[in-house]
């Protein structure tokens, strides 16, 4: 996909941004439209799953990879740096959805480990995910466990190991709509250890009993799955945290990176949005151009005016995460909706801008249409997101 700016909007931010930060907005920009943007545009599943192994390799030589973990473990930072992850997230996803997903899930996968592992399994996940040798996974959703997380029914039961084994866990169960399944070198697990207590694994995808069932294909090609836990044994260092911390692991998580999905929404809405500025100065009708009509310059304003708002949640959300601030949950859930929401109304109005050209399967927008419905739905629904909002709100 060609890109008609490479230039991050900048000055809309600047506030929340620190000089480094500049630099990395403008560096991750520019690789994003010289590497990842000349990568042809996948039409199917399977070369969505080879592509998505290229693209990580590509982020990880690059160094991109390394802003998903702390300095200790090949990190640039003493901790997850969340503006710089969105700033990484925008520019990827206006290049290229695929590439943002493939970024994203590391930081998704590697987040409870930094914050939660112990040195042994933070060693020996962490500096793959940041030199881009180890894909992570994040295995929290089941069939009938999305929104409500409490619901899930995967089980992980203490194993004495008296039969040779080293004692731990025995996993049982299965999670679907899964990122990088079937991909995944390790995954973030969620499951049952008691009636009312979740718990956070790190499985070894090629681990013993865990087996990909299969692909769930979505609009925009994305290495998406479910997979399966069968008996399958982890030592007790795999836990996170202690055992029962799993809601909380996986609140904190998305609580913390749900910025960058709101990054990405940014990206694609700004990707959009300079498509049908440009189709709009250079489409000419009836005699002039199209950006002379007042119903094309209205979409715009409002575009604009939209996507400069949703930057402004997202990165005073992103900034307040790195600050240690309070309402982290409240300015996260806000950003996701706003920007996430927002995104799906820009991609929309910029294919009415371009007309036909906009639902050509090879263009730009066309993809981003198929792709900007899932920001809605994953790491927490806008409803779900609307309910946080205002608990927040009326908390005490």
């Amino acid at each position: 996909m060609t890109r008609s700016t490479g230039t991050p909007d900048i000055d809309t931010v600047a506030a929340f941004l620190d000089a480094g930060h500049v630099e990395l907005a403008k560096s991750v920009s520019a690789f994003a439209t010289e590497k990842i943007e000349p990568l042809e545009t996948v039409d199917d599943d399977a070369q969505a799953r080879v592509q998505a192994r290229e693209i990580l390799q590509i982020l990880g030589a690059a160094g991109w990879c390394r802003y998903a973990v702390p300095a200790d473990f090949g990190g640039f930072s003493d901790r997850v740096d969340t503006v710089a992850c969105c700033l990484i997230r925008e520019a990827l996803a206006a290049a290229s959805p695929l590439a943002d997903s493939v970024f994203a899930l590391q930081c998704l996968g590697a987040l409870p480990i930094a914050l939660y592992g112990n040195e042994e399994i933070q060693r020996q996940w962490l500096p793959k995910v940041a030199d881009g040798s180890a894909m992570a996974g994040f295995a929290m959703t089941e069939v009938n466990a999305g929104s409500d997380v409490r619901a899930m029914t995967t089980r992980a039961e203490r194993d004495d190991g008296d039969d040779g084994h080293e004692g731990g866990y025995t996993i049982n169960g299965s999670k679907t709509f899964i990122t990088n399944a079937g991909l995944a070198d390790f995954y973030t697990t969620f499951a049952r250890t008691s009636e009312d207590g979740l718990s956070t694994f790190v499985v070894p995808g090629g681990a013993r009993g865990v087996r990909f069932v299969g692909a769930q294909i979505l609009s925009a090609p994305h290495p998406l799955g479910e997979i399966a836990f069968e008996a399958c044994r982890v030592p007790s260092s795999a836990r996170l945290g202690q055992e029962g911390d799993g809601f909380e692991i996986g609140m904190t998580t998305l609580d913390r990176l749900r910025p960058t999905v709101a990054a990405a929404a940014c990206g694609m809405a700004a990707r959009a949005f300079d498509e049908a500025k440009q189709h709009a100065t250079n489409r000419r009708q009836f005699g002039r151009q199209l950006s002379r009509f007042q119903l094309t310059q209205q979409k715009m304003a409002r575009m604009a005016t939209d996507l400069a708002a949703s930057r402004l949640l997202t990165f005073r959300a992103a900034r307040a995460s790195i600050d240690g601030e309070t309402g982290v949950t409240l300015r996260s859930a806000m950003s996701k909706y706003h920007a996430t929401e927002m995104a799906q109304r820009v991609v929309d109005d910029a294919v009415q801008i371009l007309g036909g050209v906009g639902v050509l399967k090879k263009h730009p927008v066309d993809h981003l249409y198929r792709a900007v419905r899932a920001l809605r739905i994953y790491e927490g629904t806008s409803e779900i997101q609307q309910l946080v909002i205002a608990r927040e709100i009326f908390r005490d």
